[in-house]
């Protein structure tokens, strides 16, 4: 008897209900579980294409695409929606788990409406969607190749080679939609919305998801995504690093000796806000003020559309889903926070001296959507951009440079690939890696012939290419995460080189290397693989997904 749970089965759940799209309505209303790729081109065609104004149509966009999940209510005080996500990831990884959305969810006893989005950008298809690319629904790293292309043309169009910018067009306070709705004082409470303590252990409910706006008359305008403990119906602690612009600019205004700081937090943004609110793509080293809405603008390919905050001269996204202002008192003793699960998947420290506001006004669409991250348990951001701004950084000292890439599931491991034409080259453009990238712990240097996107490649390289005692590097002192939780000193990491490439007789190698197997098939049965893939290309691919 065959299988009855398929993957889409999975992502499709159970009582599914349309998005705000009539493709899902149409998919539903139909009774489909597995669409035909006809039927899956006409839910795309149909759907909001980028670049996306708000969450909403992007989420639509991402349900046309299959990569939806919809859960009509969940218990959060069961911890349901975290232990969900790791049976995604059990099951599909971090990179093909699937987006959340959850309508109703169970917090402290009350059943609060959302809707909840989260893994919003998890899944690998999501960097081509994100920037109205078209996703190889069978191959993510043909997918990922695809975005890496995109965003190294789009790097390359400017003059000096950053990203593009178009400065953000404002809009009047009543056509913005994130001020459809005004809580002012006490009419405020935090708690009334869907924001979940995600982990038994964390602290307390977070907004763990919201683009932190912080303004400096020399530091210019910032936004950041750093997690905000929930500490009453109108305060909030704000885990802004002492690295991070956001500290440096309430500090600077201590300094100063202002008596309050105005902070507005962005929750239920666009995608691009999000991205470039928690990805250090904006701010460079030397750089003086940034204006990161018109970054927003130009990685869009459109002005983004913000509008004044009602407490401050900052500008926000006008649509996103809510926006929390308030006040930072500046004389008052600074609080610890959390502790809080981390990216590295452990319970992060109980952090101490961190900022927090009262919090003064709070506008919103009418039934805002709330997003959650997951810290840890998946990927957080579309990475794609990223990767390419620091492989173009790299390429200024590494000539040799093929590829680069960081999986956040192997967090603090790195693999990349060089054309290698020198002994010693591959320990030698690893330690470059390992100074110039914090995350970077364990640097693992490969040839071109590997594919760095390849984890089975990247281990076959350790296992045979290889040798310990003469092509490892080991850094004492380097610069770290503050988040790993190995770190007697944080910020403070010591790093491994690995040399994975062939190595060479004058490095100690063999006087010849063997070619691998899969190279002698494509040189010398040139059409096997064309054969199999015209024959059994259908069942295999449709085996995977029984």
């Amino acid at each position: 008897m065959a299988q009855t749970t398929s993957r889409r089965n999975f992502l499709a759940g159970t009582g599914v209900a349309a998005l705000s799209l009539p493709a899902m309505g149409a998919q539903a209303a139909a009774g489909k579980d597995c669409l035909t790729k006809a039927d899956r081109a006409k839910l795309i065609a149909a759907a909001p294409k980028a670049p996306f104004d708000s969450i909403r149509d992007y989420m639509a966009a991402l349900d046309a695409h299959g990569l939806v999940m919809r859960v009509p209510e969940i218990d959060q005080d069961e911890y349901q929606m975290t232990a969900l996500m790791f049976r995604a990831t059990d099951r599909y990884g971090f990179f093909r788990a699937p987006a959340f959305l959850y309508d109703r969810i169970k917090i402290d006893g009350d059943w609060i409406d959302g809707p909840v989005v989260g893994n919003f950008q998890g899944h690998v298809n999501t960097d081509c969607i994100l920037f109205g690319l078209e996703p190889d629904p069978d191959d993510i790293k043909v997918s990922y190749r695809r975005a890496k292309a995109y965003m190294d043309k789009m790097l390359s169009s400017t003059a000096d080679g950053r990203w593009p910018k178009i400065a953000p067009v404002e809009l009047a306070r009543d056509d913005a939609p994130c001020k459809e709705v005004t809580l002012s004082g006490d009419e405020c409470d935090l708690n009334s919305f869907a924001f979940v303590k995600t982990n038994p252990a964390d602290s307390a409910r977070y907004v763990n998801t919201g683009s932190v706006f912080t303004s400096d008359p020399e530091m210019g305008h910032n936004f950041g995504t750093y997690r905000c403990e929930i500490t009453g119906p109108r305060k909030l602690r704000i885990n802004s690093e002492k690295n991070h612009a956001g500290y440096k600019m309430l500090l600077a205004a201590r300094e100063r000796g202002e008596k309050v700081g105005h902070v507005a937090i962005a929750v239920g943004q666009d995608p691009i806000v999000w991205l470039l609110s928690g990805a250090p793509m904006s701010r460079q080293r030397g750089d003086g003020a940034v204006d990161e809405l018109a970054i927003a603008g130009g990685l869009r390919g459109k002005a983004l559309e913000v509008v004044k905050a009602d407490n401050s001269d900052m500008l926000v996204p006008a649509h996103a889903e809510m926006i929390i202002e308030g006040e930072v008192p500046l004389e008052e003793p600074l609080e610890n926070e959390g502790p809080f699960g981390e990216m590295f998947g452990y319970l992060g420290l109980e952090k101490t001296d961190v900022f927090w506001m009262n919090v003064t006004r709070i506008t919103h669409r009418r039934n805002p959507w709330l997003m959650n991250s997951y810290t840890g348990m998946q990927r957080g951001f579309t990475t794609s951009p990223l990767e390419v701004m620091y492989e173009r950084i790299m390429r200024r000292s590494i000539p040799s440079l093929i590829d680069f890439h960081y999986p956040q599931d192997m967090m603090g491991v790195s693999f990349v690939s060089i054309d290698k034409t020198a002994p010693g080259q591959g320990l030698e453009v690893g330690k470059i890696v390992a100074n110039r990238v914090s995350i970077c712990k364990v640097v693992v240097v490969v040839d071109k012939d590997l594919d760095v996107l390849d984890r089975i490649q990247m281990l076959f390289a350790m296992g045979s290419r290889w040798q310990p005692a003469m092509a490892t590097e080991i850094i004492e002192k380097g610069i770290g995460t503050v988040t790993d939780p190995s770190q007697i000193v944080r910020g403070e990491t010591s790093k491994i080189v690995i040399d994975a490439t062939m190595q060479w007789p004058e490095e100690g190698g063999p006087e010849n290397y063997p070619k691998r197997n899969r190279v002698l098939l494509e040189e010398l049965a040139p059409d096997a693989l064309a054969q199999v893939d015209k024959l059994f290309g259908t069942r295999l691919r449709g085996w995977g997904n029984s």
